[in-house]
């Protein structure tokens, strides 16, 4: 590979999917995902770190020491050994997982509290890939997976890209299109994560949360708008909380990746056992709360809701079956009183759904806490075909109104996901940003009228879409078919003359 050549995300994916290959037929994929990323993340980690040895080499020649002290002051570690390189150079003798596993135990010790017990819940050494020599087998074929020599991860080849997370959305993504399920993942498109981000206006010093934060992308596109408003400003912190083990070690593995050395990301229910707690045991409380939650999930806490220890069900318990208003009343009880902001991707059920939920909702517009309300096209989620809605709440309204914004027909057409394009983007933003009606796409309602509506926040209720047809003149319509009769009455006459001179006539 020649020193100009950039790796882009296709090789990474196309490296990723050939490692999955390397284990079908012989583990689950929601098992054998976590197999490929954590590798994936120790090749990639292992080639920053040649990468910065490389370059420390040239700059003090001759002076191994100096390049030894300066290694060590790096952000993280890679003990001797634990390198993809060694691992790769030692595939073909028996240990694989062994090797690996004590590989992955050396790098977490080695980087104290930033890595702490991110790979307690993978084992590279199981029985769930066979016996002795079928797992030492794949282990070999996983390692040359990612050992080409066309996948090189070191920053001066893959420039901006975000390659775990990335390779996680791809992962999930052909997960959910090939099994018609998400391997208990929720995967959120890019453009809604950056969506989210921009209306949010993350600014500096702001205390950022993600209570279902999956991989932490939602989280770190946050702090990325931080640092593209501030001139590169890393003056923010992270928190989230995630239930899936396995998730929560690829949202670490992702903050540790990009330098996200100020972030608290909780392993745990955050429903049923909120972790992000102060000294005293209360909820912390956040500038930006935002999420995309599971769509309407069962089994959510229902049955310790009404004694929640931090009241967060003051306005309603929802219902046993749909979860959403459970992150939202858990979202809103986190805001800060002044600063407090929050977005959220909602199925539209939420929207109008009555019994506990239509209380809850009429409760919090009659707080004056909805900001807007944002309808997204269908087929933009994988996983479900359905439509989706971003609710935006704020703590210190200026007004009393809430913008409705009907975004459901801008896409771009795609064969399995729909697609918002940056124009279909900075028409949401800036229709947001401006807080006007706009005619088919937008309005700006007052809360006597939402109260008018029963509290039914559905958004044609609020933006008339409806476009009328074209008046139909009956007499053109008319003086055309005529015209067309005789044009067919002629060719019939002359279809007929060439059927008696062939002798077809009668």
């Amino acid at each position: 590979m020649n020193d100009t050549t950039a790796v882009n995300q296709d090789q990474v994916n196309k490296a990723v999917w050939a490692a999955c290959d390397t284990f079908r037929g012989t583990v689950d994929p929601s098992i054998y995902k976590d197999f490929v990323l954590t590798m994936l993340f120790l090749k990639y980690i292992s080639d920053v770190h040649q990468d910065k040895h490389d370059e420390l080499s040239v700059q003090y020649k001759g002076k191994p020491e100096l390049i030894a002290a300066m290694m060590e002051s790096q952000s993280f570690q890679i003990p001797e050994g634990a390198t993809f390189k060694a691992l790769f150079k030692a595939r073909q003798t028996p240990g694989n997982g062994t090797r690996i596993d004590k590989a992955l135990h050396a790098i977490e010790e080695a980087n104290g509290t930033k890595l702490k017990g991110v790979f307690q819940d993978i084992s590279f050494n199981t029985d769930k890939l066979g016996d002795e020599k079928q797992k030492n087998d794949i282990l070999r074929h996983l390692l040359e997976d990612f050992g080409k020599d066309s996948l090189d991860l070191r920053p001066s080849r893959v420039g901006s890209l975000d390659v775990i997370g990335n390779a996680y959305e791809f992962l999930i993504k052909h997960f959910a299109a090939t099994s018609g399920k998400t391997a208990g993942e929720f995967y959120t498109p890019p453009e809604v994560s950056d969506l989210l981000s921009i209306l949010l206006e993350p600014a500096e010093g702001d205390q950022i949360c993600d209570p279902a934060c999956g991989s932490g992308s939602l989280l770190m596109k946050c702090g990325k708008q931080v640092q593209a408003r501030f001139n590169g400003s890393r003056e923010y912190a992270l928190f989230g909380q995630e239930a899936i083990g396995s998730t929560w070690s690829l949202a670490k593995m992702n903050m540790f990746l990009h330098g996200e050395n100020n972030h608290r990301i909780e392993w745990g229910d955050t429903i049923r056992n909120p972790k992000l707690r102060d000294k005293e045991g209360g909820l912390l409380h956040f500038d930006i709360v935002t999420a995309n939650p599971p769509f309407s999930l069962d089994k959510w806490g229902h049955d310790t809701a009404a004694d929640d220890t931090w009241g967060r069900f003051r306005r309603g318990v929802p219902p046993k079956t749909k979860g959403d208003y459970a992150f939202i009343s858990h979202m809103i009880e986190t805001l800060k009183p002044k600063t407090g902001r929050m977005g959220v991707v909602v199925p539209h059920g939420v929207l109008f759904r009555a019994s506990s939920e239509g209380k809850i909702r009429k409760q919090l517009i009659d707080e004056n806490l909805l900001h807007a309300v944002i309808g997204l096209p269908e087929k933009l989620f994988f996983g479900t075909g359905i439509p989706a809605a971003i609710l935006i709440f704020k703590k210190d309204k200026r007004d009393k109104q809430v913008l409705f914004i009907d975004a459901s027909r801008e896409f771009k057409s795609g064969k399995n996901q729909n697609i918002l394009t940056e124009d279909n983007l900075k028409k949401i933003i800036d229709t947001y940003n401006a807080r006007e009606s706009v005619d088919k796409y937008a309005y700006l309602a007052t809360l006597e009228e939402i109260q008018e509506n029963d509290y039914n926040l559905n958004i044609p209720r609020y933006v008339d879409t409806f476009e009328e047809e074209e008046e139909i003149d009956l007499m053109a319509v008319r003086e055309e078919r005529l015209k067309l009769q005789k044009e067919l009455d002629a060719l019939e006459d002359e279809m007929a003359g060439y059927l008696e001179e062939l002798g077809y006539g009668s």
